[in-house]
């Protein structure tokens, strides 16, 4: 017993989305990372403060809480971005916090969901 097979000619093949279409709603669906700040024992409160308000844009008030936290608990979340965005702020951030003669270690880590 065969089973008949149609020509390839008359499949319906889906055609492929074109390169950049639906690029927001894609962006909507992705995962989501925590920006995470640690603490340590050199990097002055203020200079993270202001790393903080510079660099993630975050109000003073904002910094404050962040660092205030990460002083207390170790480690705090400053922002939550997509993964690609999350890895850039860290790199750029430890890389300025280097630079500036500091350890400040920063992480990422998925969101629950």
């Amino acid at each position: 017993m065969t089973i008949p097979v149609a020509p390839v000619s008359e499949l319906e093949i889906p055609a492929l989305p074109e390169v950049g279409v639906d690029v927001e709603r894609e962006h909507a669906f992705e995962r989501l990372w925590y920006v995470i700040i640690h603490n340590d024992d050199v990097t002055p409160f203020e200079y993270v403060i202001a790393l903080l308000i510079s660099l993630f844009m975050l109000s003073e008030e904002m910094a404050d809480h962040v660092a205030t936290t990460a002083h207390h608990e170790g480690q705090a979340v400053v922002v939550v971005r997509p993964r690609l965005e999350a890895e850039r702020l860290i790199k750029v951030a430890q890389t300025r916090s280097r630079l500036d003669g500091y350890p400040l270690k920063f992480s990422m880590e998925p969101e629950a969901g």
